[in-house]
């Protein structure tokens, strides 16, 4: 009779449980985590439950996974993107060779998600594993990788994801075949502690048994932590959106899966107890898409010297990588390694010889060394079988720096004969190589026929405005500026502009507000060497001493915070 009393008060424990969970409102900020906390949380409370459902046969297991995969399948120009069928062939060798030691013999499938703020990885029931490129981007070696989707297929293999399905049934009263329907976040979303450390445990055996290191898994979790230290420090600004998203992906793993030290105590202790043999872990085979990606992610923050060595650390696993090279080159420009970023863009003219990389390598050799970039452009030129179109103004304008002006006074002639059937292209860029050669009366009419022709072009309004600024026409060059604004743009090169002829009409105050706009967007400008290999000596003066008095400026503020009480 006692059995029965405590079997009917258990059942009713349970379907309070159920109630409760059901009208319960958990009050979280809105936010890309806001359902992943909802989940965690919700399931928490059910896997305490002490409710056994009637397993489910591994036939429909397998068909509600694929049917939930089927509606997260990636659009058909990612799957046709080089490096997304890279990582996807290597997560399908390293998860086969993994699988062939689950218990459970189902048809694991492996899937990329090509998101590099999702930071994570989970299962479905039936066997597939999805992996992010957040998480991959975390890592060094395979062995890691191993831990991640050894740990995921466990969940498979306990019957952690069947049984998250089923409570998903009872909480949602929907029938089996309606769980395809279900968000993926459901499985995202972390299992109860008892379950996450069995996937630990059982998952690094899995790994150990198919030849990599333990070790791999405690290292994944250390970069986990410092990932979430990082994301917390950068979320700081409230400028970097990106990094929240992040931040908060992570906070929602962490609060749906133990800590990591407990985590790593595990895997030491089962290290310890198991007398594995040491082994070295395996480099990531596939690193270097994300060396390349990372190296862009620095670029674009303005941290030139660490995006240079990210590249190269992407060059040095994969040599021909197009897109690590393009960011070294830029990396090189922008820190004023004219030479070097030289060399590169003709490393990227071997593997694509676009007008581009063309135009960006003639730059180059023009700021590293004028005199001889003329003879370095021809001979490249000379070695393809095939020029890419829109040069015209290229070579001509490379001689004129090397003080050997009839090609260009030619091809000037030239487009004053074909006005009107040339692009306005080829006039602004020959008068741009005008103004570099210090032959302004030459420039100012090229560039304004590419205004006539293009009055919207913003980039042929700013370089007639640098010419006018030469010729002491400060009134011209601020319309020809306000004209550029007015068209919807702006940029670093536009508010610098304004800063020198700003300075050069003695209005300072606009001068250093308008010149740290520009440096907040493009630091170039505080490089002397930058400067003087794009601009005239005028401006190179004048931005000098510009930044002196934004220096003298600030380090009076500074005084002024330090003394108040």
């Amino acid at each position: 009779m006692k059995h029965w009393i405590s079997l009917t008060a258990i059942v009713l424990f349970g379907i309070g449980v159920i109630a409760f969970s059901e009208r319960r409102k958990v009050d979280v900020p809105a936010g890309p985590d806001a359902i992943l906390y909802l989940v965690a949380d919700t399931e928490q409370e059910l896997t305490r439950m002490p409710v056994r459902f009637t397993r489910m046969s591994d036939a429909e297991e397998i068909e509600i996974g694929n049917g939930i995969a089927a509606g997260y399948t990636l659009q058909q120009e990612q799957e046709k993107v080089a490096s997304v069928q890279t990582v996807l062939r290597y997560l399908t060798q390293v998860g086969s060779r993994l699988s062939a030691h689950a218990k459970r013999k189902l048809p694991y499938k492996f899937h990329y998600i090509p998101d590099k703020y999702f930071v994570n990885a989970f299962a479905l029931p039936g066997g597939h594993i999805y992996v992010g490129q957040g998480l991959l981007a975390l890592m060094d070696s395979e062995d890691q990788l191993a831990s991640v989707i050894g740990h995921e297929i466990e969940h498979v293999d306990h019957y952690h994801c069947a049984e998250r399905a089923q409570l998903e049934v009872a909480l949602r009263k929907i029938p089996l075949g309606g769980l395809a329907s279900l968000p993926l976040e459901v499985f995202e979303a972390g299992y109860s502690k008892n379950q996450e450390l069995e996937a630990d445990s059982e998952g690094t055996r899995m790994t150990v048994a198919a030849g990599y290191s333990a070790n791999g898994a405690i290292r994944m979790f250390e970069a986990f932590q410092r990932a979430e230290e990082t994301a917390r420090r950068k979320a700081r600004n409230p400028g970097e959106e990106a990094n929240e998203v992040a931040r908060q992906t992570l906070e929602g793993y962490f609060r749906s899966h133990p800590l990591p030290s407990e985590r790593i105590a595990l895997v030491q202790k089962l290290i310890a107890s198991e007398a594995w043999p040491v082994r070295a872990e395996r480099d990531l085979e596939i690193a270097y898409i994300f060396w390349a990606a990372r190296a862009e992610d620095l670029f674009a923050e303005h941290k030139y010297a660490e995006a240079q060595a990210a590249a190269l650390r992407s060059l040095k696993m994969q040599p021909d990588r197009q897109d690590a090279m393009e960011v070294l080159a830029k990396a090189y420009f922008s820190q004023a390694s004219f030479a070097d970023a030289a060399a590169t863009y003709r490393k990227i003219l071997q593997l694509e010889s676009r007008a581009e990389f063309a135009k960006d390598y003639a730059m180059a050799l023009a700021a590293a060394d004028r005199k001889t970039a003329a003879k370095e452009f021809e001979s490249w030129a000379k070695s393809v079988s095939a020029e890419p179109s829109g040069l015209r103004a290229t070579l001509p304008g490379l001689y004129l720096l090397a003080d050997n002006p009839a090609p260009a006074a030619n091809l000037s002639e030239q487009l004053n004969r074909e006005k009107y059937s040339t692009p306005p292209e080829e006039f602004g860029e020959l008068g741009w190589w005008y103004y570099r050669a210090g032959n302004y009366s030459q420039a100012l009419p090229l560039l304004e026929d590419a205004v006539q022709q293009r009055p919207g072009t913003t980039q042929w309004l700013i370089g007639r405005a640098w010419v006018q600024i030469q010729d002491n026409k400060l009134e011209d060059a601020f319309k020809s500026l306000d004209a550029g604004y007015a068209s919807g743009r702006t940029s670093p090169d536009r508010r610098m502009a304004r800063a020198v002829a700003f300075w050069l009409s003695a209005q300072k105050d606009s001068a250093v507000a308008e010149f740290d706009s520009a440096v907040s967007e493009q630091p170039e400008w505080k490089n002397p060497r930058w400067v003087q290999a794009l601009y005239s000596t005028l401006v190179a003066d004048t931005i000098r001493e510009i930044q002196t008095e934004s220096d003298r400026r600030l380090n009076l503020r500074r005084a002024q915070l330090a003394t108040r009480p």
